[in-house]
């Protein structure tokens, strides 16, 4: 599989479709874009680790969930992430382990803000060797 994630255009907010073999690699796709939305990833370093585990009702609200729970960190820790290693279950229980560094905008290139994750239009689709999954933000 050659594509991780790839954006589509959407008035005043930004979508992405993000690619896995597996639900687990989808997830991580779809954290990598959304921080590349707010910076160039390459420019992250791996130097803080932080890890957290959230349990939803079904894969749509996990995913919400997942990346409400990324950009809350994101804000509230002025942290950029471009490593993430995420275990999802069958109970729907995700454990992630996320790995970034401050934030430099003297460094790291500046992007778009994020000021919400959003349902609208959310999907996840799965077979048993590729997993999509479609997000649309905020900005």
């Amino acid at each position: 599989m050659n594509k991780l994630y790839e954006f589509f255009d959407v008035t005043a907010d930004a979508g992405f479709y993000a690619y896995g073999e597996n639900i687990n690699q989808a997830f991580e796709n779809a954290a990598l874009a959304m921080f590349n939305i707010i910076t160039d990833t390459q420019n992250v370093l791996n130097k803080k680790t932080y890890t957290f585990s959230i349990q939803s009702e079904d894969k749509i609200s996990l995913l919400y969930d997942f990346l409400e729970e990324l950009l809350f960190i994101h804000e509230t820790e002025f942290m950029l992430f471009s490593k993430f290693n995420i275990t999802i279950d069958n109970n729907l229980n995700l454990k992630a382990i996320i790995k970034g560094e401050e934030i430099n905008w003297e460094k790291h290139k500046r992007g778009s803000e994020i000021k919400a994750i959003t349902f609208h239009k959310m999907n996840i689709e799965q077979t048993e060797d590729l997993c999509e999954i479609q997000v649309i933000l905020d900005l």
